[in-house]
């Protein structure tokens, strides 16, 4: 087999079980002999950084829900062993009773290119906020309370803001994570 026998195609899967998804079609491509006809099987994924009870949390988020990206050569079997896999609907641009369509190779450069970027950075989404911007606060004791942004330290991820307890006006200093845009 040579390098152009390869392609990327993209498999149709049940939202949510992606990586169940992935693990079954590489068991059943083990078990079936297939190693050789399939080069990587992949994901895309982004990092990001929730809070929840007061913790940093880093978890890996799905780019595209519901889809998995295979390169392989499709010739034979293997496509129907991928087709029958438990969780898997299908591949996405494929005729009723025709073979796959194949990624274009200005959209697998595209596509791994996002997740490239993604997998390298660890940082919080860039949410941009701007002084006098009014913003409501979803996380903390001041949950549900809105206010006005005073300041913003884009290097700690932290904005002053100014909120009404009982008629006065109480400076607060609250992470990117705490606020949300109104």
């Amino acid at each position: 087999m040579s390098a152009e026998d390869f392609k990327w195609y993209v498999v149709k899967s049940v939202s949510g079980k992606e990586k169940k998804t992935k693990e079954y079609i590489q068991s059943e491509i083990g078990r079936a002999g297939f190693e050789s006809q399939v080069e990587n099987i992949l994901i895309p994924t982004e990092k990001v950084i929730q809070i929840r009870k007061g913790k940093k949390i880093n978890k890996d988020r799905i780019f595209f829900p519901g889809y998995i990206m295979i390169k392989a050569d499709l010739r034979g079997e293997i496509l129907h062993v991928i087709k029958m896999t438990p969780n898997v609907i299908g591949f996405l641009g494929e005729t009723k009773g025709g073979d796959p369509i194949p990624l274009r190779e200005s959209e697998v450069v595209r596509m791994l290119g996002q997740e490239d970027k993604f997998s390298m950075n660890k940082t919080y989404d860039q949410i941009p906020f701007l002084v006098g911007e009014t913003i409501k606060v979803i996380d903390g004791p001041f949950n549900g309370f809105n206010g006005s942004i005073e300041k913003v330290n884009q290097e700690k991820q932290k904005l002053e803001v100014i909120v009404k307890i009982f008629g006065r006006k109480t400076p607060l200093e609250l992470s990117y994570m705490q606020v949300e845009k109104i």
